[in-house]
């Protein structure tokens, strides 16, 4: 073992000296994190079984992939830059971290992911949504995902109802997972520094799942937040709202079979359901996970969904 750390470590070296002539891509939002430190910080949070098959979003040139290797059975790292993914391959190439390691070249948020216990990123800027929301609907569900975010992107994930950056993706992560803020890390760590500071969470899946559907939780709270400082009620009073809600509402009758009276009016529909729960003026910058799911049970109680 002593030798494979020492290979490994020769490894680290080279591809930092790579990095101060590699030209990053600007579109892919690259930037390598050279700390060794911040680097073994972040695997050691990962807390790796030598069973655990991890995936790794946006490897670079694999300052944490070969520290993942000496503890995990497998990485599979997915990357989008083909020049990023060379330099990692040829990072381990005749080493025992070689049979480890499967390189998958495109973008994460696109692919169909094999299997993985553990989820580990330096996140790209860009796909920083996009990539919480697929892991959060990855079947079957990892145990936990390390991932490093710009900032204040992070803040949202665990920002409280309430907080200033509470927003939807907030209640949305939170309903399915335990969100938690692990670790900041300066831009200095980086090379070239981001414009801004990040930080790193930890995710962990709720087991069981909650019992309803992402879609329609989701679908429900794109209403509630799409103008957060209004009152709830305003929320459902807008014009493109009432139509959506009414459609939906009439093509649930029809799957029930259910008479549609001549004088329906879905604003009073809506209005009874607000009554009977108490969140007419309400705003959902102020509420939570307790208020958002009895607003699904009460428009569900009338025949109201949201997907």
């Amino acid at each position: 073992m002593g030798k494979v750390r020492v290979r490994a470590n020769n490894a680290v070296s080279q591809a930092e000296a790579r990095n101060t002539v590699f030209k990053f891509n600007k579109d892919f939002g690259q930037h390598i994190l050279k700390n060794p430190l911040v680097a073994q910080g972040i695997v050691d949070k990962a807390d790796l079984k030598q069973s655990d098959t991890v995936l790794e979003v946006g490897p670079g040139t694999g300052n944490l992939t070969v520290r993942m290797l000496e503890k995990a059975k497998k990485v599979i790292a997915v990357e989008m830059d083909p020049r990023m993914a060379a330099e990692l391959t040829k990072r381990v190439q005749g080493t025992p971290y070689e049979k480890k390691l499967q390189v998958i070249i495109g973008d994460v948020v696109k692919t169909d992911l094999p299997y993985f216990d553990v989820c580990v990123s330096n996140t790209p800027y860009q796909i920083s949504s996009p990539l919480v929301f697929k892991l959060l609907q990855q079947k079957p569900a990892p145990r936990s995902s390390i991932l490093m975010f710009q900032r204040e992107f992070a803040m949202r994930l665990v920002a409280r109802p309430g907080d200033g950056l509470y927003c939807r993706l907030s209640a949305n992560v939170q309903m399915w997972a335990h969100v938690k803020h692990i670790m900041k890390v300066g831009k200095n760590n980086f090379r070239p520094p981001p414009l801004v500071e990040s930080s790193v969470v930890r995710i962990e899946p709720k087991n069981p799942p909650p019992p309803i559907s992402f879609e329609e939780w989701d679908g429900l709270l794109r209403i509630i937040f799409l103008r957060k400082n209004k009152t709830i009620g305003a929320c459902f009073k807008s014009g493109s709202v009432l139509e959506l809600m009414e459609r939906n509402y009439r093509t649930w009758c029809s799957q029930n079979e259910r008479m549609i009276e001549d004088n329906f009016d879905i604003k009073a529909l809506i209005d009874q359901v607000l009554a009977s729960i108490n969140l007419q003026d309400a705003r959902g910058s102020k509420c939570g996970e307790t208020e958002f799911l009895a607003l699904l049970h009460g428009f569900h109680q009338v025949g109201i969904h949201f997907a």
